[in-house]
């Protein structure tokens, strides 16, 4: 249930309806109705008829960043144990209720936020909104050990499948602590440490649940074919009783740590040595972001690109590169990752990365270039679309980051306002060797 994005953080769910995206084709807009409960929940209702099928999506404002000190990972922790079960719903029946009827649901924490999301049959949508409800109201009181030790058994076992057994799993526990420091928010992995899941107890959970699992700091975005009219009625009286405990999230920002050069190398039992190069870059929605989004469409966006073209097609030294700018609340990350061909050293792996990087310093993106980073972009934009439960997912996150659900049209105009000069001048300032984070994974002899 842990997810990590590796595309634009607007997780390229925004556009809907049309066709095509030409400029000179309107603005882009996902109809929505928003209102809020007296306890401070906040309410979208995205109507769409065409298909009978609804989608439901609870963003909580809490996510890694929010950790207590020492008890890493417990916000991720929690999202797990919200699938266990309350007095009302016992243990299983959750998935026995959706699943039966046509449904699904699952979850994912990242640093700044956690999402609960259902799908299913249009008929099924009270029964998905009861659920959610039963569980922001009555969850914590349902907590005990035994619930505690058996999703923490889960957890531990995700931390060795994902991270310690996976292949390269390992540099995602050491990338969060090189890059960001140890006290900044996002300075530890989402999953935490497998110290830190062994020392949370019943108590933590039940602290976090009154601060953070409250109607106002939380945001419900219902989708699909529904009668608007009916569905308030609903939300009023599964949700509107509940009260909010806890205050809503004040952002915290991030300790002023250093950005600085920092070369580690691991060993991972992995056959072919890998490169990670990271830079701090600038937050999701605020300037620059949108350039460094499109700079990674440059350097790694099919045969062509800059990376793939110089490291796979002609020196042949890297298996796979990729590129890309990972947006977030408090602060970004760009990160550059190359696969070494088989007999090729990290050094010169390193150097022909480098060799791009500073010509991509030194010169600005052609025009065609910059055509083709925003066209992928904005196909990629408008694709994910399709799926009711992407725009249900959007309209929440664009709620979250600005406070206007239907934030697509601005969104876009982004990224078609980006200039050459802008795109260079980003790249310059973020893209310093200097300012790099190089993390090596090599083979662990056997």
């Amino acid at each position: 249930m842990l997810r990590f994005s590796k595309l634009p953080a607007l997780f390229l769910a925004a556009a809907i309806l049309l066709p095509s995206l030409p400029a000179e084709s309107g603005p882009l807009k996902i109809p929505y109705e928003k209102f809020q409960l007296k306890n401070g929940l906040t309410v979208i209702l995205h109507h769409d008829p065409r298909l009978p099928q609804v989608a439901v999506n609870l963003l909580y404002r809490i996510g890694g960043r929010d950790d207590p000190a020492g008890l890493s990972g417990v916000a991720h922790l929690f999202e797990h144990l919200m699938f266990m079960g309350t007095e009302r719903v016992p243990e299983g029946k959750i998935d026995k209720i959706m699943e039966g009827a046509g449904g699904w649901n699952n979850a994912y924490t990242s640093q700044d936020q956690t999402v609960y999301y259902d799908v299913g049959p249009a008929r099924l949508l009270p029964t998905l909104l009861w659920i959610e409800a039963d569980r922001m109201a009555s969850l914590a009181g349902s907590l005990d050990n035994k619930k505690l030790q058996l999703q923490r058994d889960v957890v531990i076992n995700e931390y060795r499948q994902s991270y310690e057994n996976a292949p390269y799993g390992r540099a995602w526990l050491e990338l969060p602590g090189l890059v960001y420091g140890p006290e900044h928010p996002y300075g530890r992995p989402v999953i935490g440490s497998l110290a830190h899941i062994r020392a949370v107890k019943v108590a933590d959970l039940k602290r976090l649940f009154a601060r953070y699992y409250s109607p106002r700091n939380a945001s419900l975005v219902i989708a699909g074919k529904f009668d608007p009219k009916r569905v308030r009625g609903l939300v009023e009286s599964y949700f509107g009783w509940i009260p909010s405990v806890g205050a809503a999230r004040q952002p915290r920002m991030p300790a002023a740590t250093p950005i600085r050069s920092v070369r580690r190398t691991i060993k991972d039992k992995v056959k072919l040595p890998r490169l990670y190069m990271v830079w701090r870059s600038p937050a999701h929605m605020g300037p620059g972001d949108a350039e460094m989004d499109l700079a990674a469409e440059v350097l790694s966006e099919g045969k062509q690109s800059r990376l793939y073209k110089a490291l796979v097609y002609e020196q042949r030294v890297a298996l796979d590169v990729t590129a890309y700018q990972e947006s977030r609340a408090l602060g970004s990350q760009f990160v550059v990752q190359a696969t070494a061909q088989q007999d090729v050293e990290l050094d010169k792996l390193e150097r022909a990365v480098g060799q791009v990087l500073a010509r991509f310093r030194a010169e600005p993106p052609t025009e065609r270039e910059m055509s083709r980073a925003r066209n992928n972009f904005e196909v990629q934009f408008v694709r994910r679309l399709e799926k009711l439960r992407n725009r249900a997912e959007q309209l929440n996150s664009y709620y979250c980051r600005t406070g206007e659900p239907d934030f697509v049209e601005q969104d876009l105009a982004r990224y078609r306002a980006v200039s050459r000069e802008a795109l260079h001048g980003q790249v310059q300032g973020v893209l310093a060797p200097e300012k790099a984070v190089v993390l090596r994974v090599v083979p662990d002899a056997p």
